[in-house]
């Protein structure tokens, strides 16, 4: 679609009767902290919870009449779920959401409370957008597009209209969240044609950037693996039409990291009392990291807190990493000399920082292996000092902070060394439903000790497991695992694993 068309589409779409146009607020916290001014448009004021309800809606409200008798079908585990139905409710037609076997039962509650018909297929997106488009053929219903559709793209540029209008002058920066792209299409259009000196960067978790790798490629690029903290925005493979947008009206691609978006859930909530979802929160975690890698002071910087449909279980696990990603926090592996005094002279080392945690269990006679979470009065300075200190006094340690293992398991699980032979070590993903633990045990069989097994439960639609089997052939094991077709990935190399579970 031509540039001038798609504007005056977004101009055009007539949403108003179903969707609001939400506030644009100052954060004032975050723009003193920042040395800038920080804008959020709060999309977590829709009736959905998120931004989703005015594509859907816009799309709804395209199609022709015999097609909204017919009714509508949608496959998502969320927010377009959600917005879809409230749009076919609205507009007094019959509508189908396919959605995973994993979705929390929170998020399929309120769908069916709109008047949808819930189908659960399937353990990812995927599988239920297979199921959905099987069920659009044989019921010859209109499939709505989660993000890659025109209609749908134009219904979220409405977003950038109201920034525009709401801010009264031209915003230096707009920060925007990216999965499969139809937010930050819509509003990137609008803004650049009405704006064009304002700069779009677009922010994804880092491991589920696919408009990144397209951006820098130069065309919708499909990602081997996809993260999935922030579920709301991973995407493995950007739009076809999102991508055409977005590549001739953005000026940066960034991305950020599950504790720098943790981090930002924190910054949202002690702004607005709101708990913003992982993916809601993401391009603020953005703002703060592009701020501060660029020394940017005295600039009007808008960014959209894009949805707060979050369970309540997941806020344990968003409060363990908020810490870290604010770099409040560092977690270290030591090795202390095993006798009386040695955890005093550790923590003289420490220059006045506080202890958050320890982990420590007896293992040798001549030294202790142990975890420790250190406050960090000042950010990255405090931690490189401790490290310094540590250096000096040649007491041997790992920088922990930014590895996945220690964060997401060992720091929940430490009992010391062992001298276990032959074990290998394997983080799994399964889908988070009842059952799907037990079919992977049972998949695996008794050919192989299972040597470590540690499962925490973080309320997302998929589990996550730290293996160790113990076995001579590694080749054996892992053949055996891809017959089991979870997402697995080998971590015998990973430093964590090596410190606290085996000499």
């Amino acid at each position: 679609m031509e540039s001038t068309q798609l504007i005056k589409e977004i101009l055009s779409a007539k949403i108003y009767d179903l969707a609001i146009e939400t506030p644009l607020n100052k954060a004032l916290k975050l723009s003193k902290s920042l040395n800038n001014q920080i804008f959020l448009k709060r999309e977590d004021l829709q009736s959905v919870f998120s931004f989703k309800i005015r594509g859907a809606y816009n799309k709804l409200r395209k199609l022709d009449k015999k097609s909204l008798e017919r009714g509508v079908i949608a496959a998502s585990a969320g927010n377009h779920a959600q917005g879809v139905a409230q749009s076919a409710k609205h507009l007094n037609i019959p509508a189908t959401i396919v959605m995973p076997t994993t979705t929390p039962q929170i998020k399929i509650d309120s769908v069916a409370e709109k008047g949808a018909e819930v189908i659960l297929h399937g353990d990812n997106f995927d599988q239920a957008c297979a199921k959905a488009f099987e069920i659009r053929d044989e019921r010859n219903l209109s499939f709505i597009h989660p993000y890659d559709d025109w209609d749908v793209i134009a219904g979220q540029g409405t977003i950038g209209v109201e920034i525009l209008k709401q801010l009264n002058n031209e915003p230096d920066y707009i920060f925007i969240p990216v999965g499969g792209g139809g937010i930050a299409a819509g509003i990137a259009s609008f803004a650049k044609y009405l704006s064009p000196k304002t700069k779009i960067i677009t922010v994804e978790c880092e491991d589920s950037a696919c408009f990144k790798a397209a951006f820098e490629k130069g065309e919708p690029t499909q990602l081997q693996e996809v993260g999935i903290f922030a579920d709301g925005i991973a995407v493995g493979k950007i739009g076809n039409k999102t991508f055409e947008v977005l590549k001739s009206n953005v000026d940066e691609a960034i991305t950020v990291s599950t504790d720098e978006i943790c981090s930002s859930v924190k910054d949202i909530f002690e702004e607005t009392r709101v708990v913003a979802e992982p993916a809601g929160a993401t391009a603020l975690a953005g703002v703060i990291k592009y701020i501060k890698d660029k020394q940017i002071e005295d600039k009007q910087i808008v960014t959209i807190i894009s949805g707060a449909n979050t369970s309540f279980g997941r806020l344990r696990h968003i409060s363990e990493r908020t810490e870290l990603g604010a770099e409040k926090e560092a977690l270290f592996a030591v090795s202390i000399e095993e006798k009386k005094g040695s955890f005093r002279h550790f923590c003289q080392l420490l220059g006045g920082s506080s202890i958050t945690e320890f982990n420590y269990r007896y293992s040798k006679d001549d030294k202790a292996q142990i975890f420790v979470g250190i406050e960090l009065k000042n950010g990255d300075q405090s931690r490189l000092a401790i490290i310094d200190n540590l250096n000096k006094s040649s007491i041997e340690h790992i920088d922990l902070s930014n590895n996945e293992i220690a964060k997401l398991h060992l720091r929940h699980m430490l009992g010391g060394q062992s001298e276990v032979k032959n074990e290998h070590f394997y983080r799994v993903q399964f889908p988070e439903k009842p059952g799907a633990l037990l079919k992977f045990l049972n998949d695996l069989g008794s050919d192989f000790n299972i040597s470590l097994f540690h499962y925490r439960n973080h309320a997302s639609a998929h589990g996550r497991v730290l293996l160790g089997i113990q076995h001579a052939d590694s080749e054996l094991i892992e053949a055996r695992l891809k017959e089991i077709a979870y997402p697995f990935f080998p971590e015998d190399s990973n430093p964590a694993c090596n410190l606290f579970t085996r000499n």
